[in-house]
């Protein structure tokens, strides 16, 4: 069976779902899908307003949502009070989820909802994620990865119905860029995403700002390495992150690669 085909007969069961929209590119899929086969009344979008999100990425959800028509709303979520996570853990993404579903779950029981769902798909399953623990505990279904739908079929479908979103960049949260057993901070939560901030407006899509105490590890993008020889360049980005606070500041040479923090695991 055809695995979009398959998706839709998926989500056509269930009626009514919430789904867990961070705005990235696998929860823009899924929502988009959802939209075109549930009722706009059964559909519920839910964004989290997290200390360990983008100001950017909030506002590509809302403007995403706004675009298909779908309802949305915005919720907060205090994992920066959990200790817990504050200690940032090899399993802090559990606590994280943990935090999130709990909420989503008292909307789907106050909105008569079925389901709450969310954008993993199956190349997720190769990588550590703690927080699927969350997702067993509060009965999260992942549409997507029921579907054996992997990253590459998100973006040719995408590309195939004009759906822009196959250009977005992966965007886990900032607490990501931070080793295990390093505390979590909202001073160095903000540091981060001024820094990837600022290198993204000097035209690289794609980059990460892993932050080792007080060195910046920049991770890009293979191809955008040999933007760093440029000494003009790379001195704008040594006066702006040391105003930020960072004294040390380095390239990766491995370049940008998912859950390069998980590699001492």
């Amino acid at each position: 069976m055809d695995k979009i085909k398959k998706l839709k007969e998926i989500l056509k069961k269930m009626d009514s779902a919430i789904v867990a929209f961070s705005g990235g590119m696998d929860s823009s899929f899924l929502l988009k899908i959802a939209s075109d086969v549930l009722p706009k009344d059964r559909l519920l979008a839910v964004t989290a307003i997290s200390d360990t999100y983008t100001r950017r990425e909030l506002e590509q959800a809302k403007i995403f949502v706004k675009g298909l028509g779908v309802r949305h709303r915005l919720i907060f979520t205090d994992e920066m009070e959990n200790p817990f996570f504050v200690n940032n853990p090899p399993n802090r993404c559990y606590y994280c989820k943990k935090e999130l579903f709990g909420k989503l779950r008292e909307i789907a029981r106050d909105n008569k909802i079925n389901f709450i769902i969310d954008g993993s798909n199956m190349d997720d399953l190769n990588d550590y994620r703690p927080g699927s623990r969350a997702k067993k505990e509060f009965g999260i279904r992942s549409p997507l990865e029921e579907a054996m739908i992997t990253k590459k079929d998100i973006m040719r479908y995408s590309k195939k119905i004009g759906l822009d979103i196959w250009r977005l960049p992966t965007m886990p949260c900032l607490a990501s860029r931070i080793p295990y057993g390093e505390k979590i901070t909202r001073k160095n939560l903000r540091m981060i995403e001024k820094a990837e901030d600022f290198i993204m407006r000097l035209g690289i899509k794609l980059v990460r700002v892993r932050l080792h105490r007080d060195i910046a590890r920049i991770e890009v993008d293979k191809k955008d390495i040999k933007i760093f020889y440029n000494r003009v360049f790379c001195d704008k980005i040594i006066k702006y992150f040391k105003r930020l606070g960072f004294n040390y500041i380095t390239l990766d040479l491995e370049g940008y690669r998912t859950g390069s923090l998980n590699e001492v695991l």
